[in-house]
């Protein structure tokens, strides 16, 4: 039997969804069937619209070996598993002759624990386990969702937190919910049979295609044992967020509360002499913790360090301890033991690693007015990490609408640990990059404004000029704006100001769940709808309720970012230029991200403001306007408003 030709594996696909083929859509198909059949390395930016999704499914399913597509974003997840590969895998049935399995895998905390749902978490108060159902008051919130989960629990097939609508709170979740290293095992727990994670993980196992997430494969990277079953491929969606995702599966922290809550949990577990050992220990951390500042620790304080060496060693005691002693008088033994095992192997892991101290890695104090202070250890740079675990004995695509940053993808591919495109020798994972461009025609749909006539931006203090500017703007669109703020005061501030002079409704994240959010303000295009990082990414709504998009300000990271700030110096320390690499590099992919908010669709017209004079007056604005889409460009005021003004009346005309 000849074999299916791609294009027409492509064509059967996007006519099963309803889509049109598109030039950029078939180009990254046949780019992503090429990296698999050389085992070779894809960097491929598909702008908004192409139908990246069947980009890279088509060619994965008639490859026939095991893919793992890891997604950043649970929406994106849920739309592969419920609707892309369904109509996919039926389409390509008759011509592949096979009906490829798929299935989504998840870390074990997201699935509901039959053994911790019927057998009660064990907790923290004197009195050892407690039923979270009868200890919580039906008429609370926490105890209605606890409730809620119950019933639900005799009916899900899944057992996945994401199939629980509505949704609920990390505390009540936490109650029926177990981490991996609190995990019994499954020959171990009485519940083992039925257990919806070991469930999930046998259905991947068995799957053609797994549909995961950046975290999940990161900690299979880091771990070192496999949570992903053995594939072939490896295709990373939404490839932007992957460098900081793995930075935060692969950063530490230790908090007071956290050491008390393990030491509580040991106590029960140990001799007295163990476990007032760490108690002492515990007592001088928090101690130090109290007088912690916000900030770097390029060196570990003397009081530090030695509270930390207190803590690594009285945990080791306490984990042999733990693992060399019996008691059958606390009940449910071996999931208590597990819960204050994986609490006090947590804490030493921690105060080993920054005790042992690694040039590779950052220390640092956060401090919160509500929960205090906490210390925190990260990788100074996960590159060569992915590097060694990523590209090796498996093919790679690594796709986004947002991968070139000023023009080219060796900015993103060296924070992949990627060597320069076209550079070869031992060791380096060749690659390739691609940009299949997007259906959109950018510079008749849009406009890029830049406010060049306003102040720079400072650190501190409100900004009369932009705020008049910004409400000048709202009139003209007639409303219609999504306004990126790159910090919660400003977008707050912004939205108090603005609340008092227009009409237009203004709505603030915080003030109501996101989705609720969006969902208002794709109803009414008079709405305004103003927050901070989450919507610079995850704001789709196409059509005239979002015709103006506003940044405040060029988004850099913050300059007292301990990490951020600890990039940047080691890339000067070699020689590079650390504002360009790191904050410039930051930047760039939040605005070619809050950009891409603007054009959902072929119908879509509008403009985004930039409200920083910089992005048109500094040497690098080039650069960040390179990763933009390529709007029609203007600093002319009163250019803008006209064009605004005449969005806005199509709109209505049109009665939208």
């Amino acid at each position: 039997m000849t074999k299916p030709s791609l294009p027409d594996l492509l064509h059967a696909a996007v006519s099963a969804v309803g889509g049109t083929e598109r030039p950029g859509q078939v180009a990254m198909a046949e780019a992503v069937a090429e990296a698999i059949d050389d085992n070779s390395h894809r960097l491929i930016q598909a702008g908004t619209g192409t139908g990246k999704s069947l980009g890279y499914l088509v060619p994965a399913l008639a490859h026939g070996e095991r893919v793992v597509v890891a997604t950043a974003t649970l929406a994106l997840q849920r739309q592969l598993v419920e609707r892309d590969l369904p109509r996919t895998v039926e389409a390509l049935h008759p011509q592949l002759r096979r009906r490829p399995q798929f299935a989504m895998l998840k870390g074990r905390s997201n699935y509901l624990c039959l053994h911790r749902l019927h057998e009660g978490a064990p907790q923290d108060e004197e009195d050892g386990l407690f039923d979270q159902f009868e200890a919580a008051a039906p008429t609370s919130k926490l105890g209605q969702d606890l409730l809620r989960m119950r019933d639900w629990a005799d009916e899900t097939e899944t057992g996945d937190r994401d199939d629980l609508t509505p949704g609920v709170s990390d505390k009540a979740w936490s109650q029926i919910s177990v981490s991996s290293r609190e995990c019994l095992g499954a020959t171990k727990c009485a519940y083992g049979a039925e257990c919806f994670a070991e469930a999930a993980r046998e259905r991947a196992k068995l799957a053609d295609v797994v549909v995961t997430n950046h975290a999940l494969l990161a900690i299979d990277a880091i771990e070192g044992a496999p949570v992903l079953p053995q594939h072939e491929v490896l295709i990373v969606d939404e490839a932007h967020e992957l460098v900081s995702r793995v930075t935060g599966v692969a950063t530490g922290e230790l908090t007071p509360g956290q050491v008390n809550r393990a030491v509580k949990r040991a106590a029960k577990l140990v001799d007295e002499k163990t476990a007032d050992s760490l108690q002492t220990a515990s007592e001088t951390f928090e101690r130090v913790m109290e007088l912690a500042l916000p900030g770097r620790l390029e060196q570990i304080p003397e009081d530090l360090g030695y509270a930390l060496m207190s803590l690594r060693d009285s945990a080791r005691n306490v984990i042999s301890a733990i693992g060399a002693t019996r008691d059958k008088s606390v009940h449910d033994e071996d999931a208590v033991r597990k819960q204050a095992l994986a609490a006090v192997e947590s804490i030493h892991g921690v105060a080993e690693r920054i005790t042992n101290g690694s040039e590779y890695d950052v220390v640092w104090y956060e401090r919160h007015d509500r929960f205090g202070a906490t210390l925190r250890v990260a990788p100074l740079s996960v590159s060569g990490l992915l590097r060694e675990k990523l590209f090796e004995d498996r093919s790679v695509v690594l796709t986004s609408a947002t991968l070139k940053l000023g023009g080219d993808f060796n900015g993103v591919a060296a924070s992949l640990g990627l060597s320069p495109e076209g550079v070869e020798g031992d060791d380096v994972p060749v690659w390739r990059g691609l940009d299949v461009g997007s259906p959109f025609d950018y510079p008749k749909q849009g406009i890029l404004y830049v406010a060049k006539h306003l102040a720079t931006p400072g650190r501190e203090g409100t900004r009369g000029d932009m705020m008049d500017e910004l409400a000048e703007l709202i009139e003209a669109a007639g409303g219609r704006t999504l306004g990126l703020f790159s910090s919660m005061r400003g977008a707050k501030a912004a939205a108090e100001e603005l609340r008092g002079r227009l009409d237009n409704p203004i709505l603030l994240q915080g003030e109501e769940t996101l989705g609720e959010l969006i969902k208002s303000f794709a109803a009414d295009p008079k709405t305004c709808l103003f927050g901070t990082l989450s919507l610079w990414q995850g704001v789709d709504v196409p059509g005239p309720s979002c015709q103006l998009v506003v940044m405040d300000r060029i988004p850099f990271p913050r300059p007292d970012d301990p990490l951020m700030s600890a990039r940047q110096k080691s890339v000067e320390e070699h020689g590079g230029n650390g504002f360009m690499a790191v904050a410039a590099t930051h930047a760039a992919l939040l605005m070619a991200q809050g950009a891409g908010r603007l054009v959902r669709a072929s119908g879509d017209r509008g403009v985004v403001a930039v409200l920083d004079p910089r992005l048109a007056t500094a040497r690098y604005g080039s650069f960040l306007r390179a990763t933009l889409p390529d709007f029609w460009y203007t600093t002319d005021r009163n250019q803008v408003r006209r064009s605004l003004a005449a969005i806005d009346a199509t709109a209505k005309a049109d009665g939208k």
